[in-house]
C-alpha cells in the first residue's frame, strides 16, 4: 500500500485583494501558470504579515515578478 502524501505547508486562501490586483494587471494567467508551490509561497508571503503597508509591498512584488516572467521571490527561476 502507498503511503498518503500531504502537503507540506497548509493551502493558503487568495484575499480578494489580491484577486482584484492580479485583474486589474491581467496577471491571473500568468499566476495560475506557476506551480503550486510558487502561488502558494506568494500568498503565504502575503497573509503572514500584519502591516498592510508590507501586505501591499508583497503584493506589489508578486506581481512585478508574474509580468516580468522569469524571477521567483527575487531569484532568477527558468519556469521549469
Amino acid at each position: 500500500m502507498s503511503p498518503v502524501l500531504r502537503p507540506l505547508r497548509k493551502r493558503e486562501e487568495m484575499p480578494d485583494f489580491v484577486r482584484a490586483a492580479l485583474a486589474e494587471r491581467g496577471l491571473r494567467e500568468a499566476y495560475d501558470a506557476r506551480p503550486p508551490y510558487q502561488r502558494n509561497d506568494y500568498l503565504l508571503w502575503i497573509n503572514k504579515v500584519k502591516r498592510d503597508d508590507t501586505k501591499q509591498k508583497h503584493l506589489a512584488q508578486m506581481l512585478d515578478e508574474l509580468e516580468a516572467g522569469g524571477v521567483y521571490m527575487g531569484m532568477k527561476w527558468n519556469g521549469s
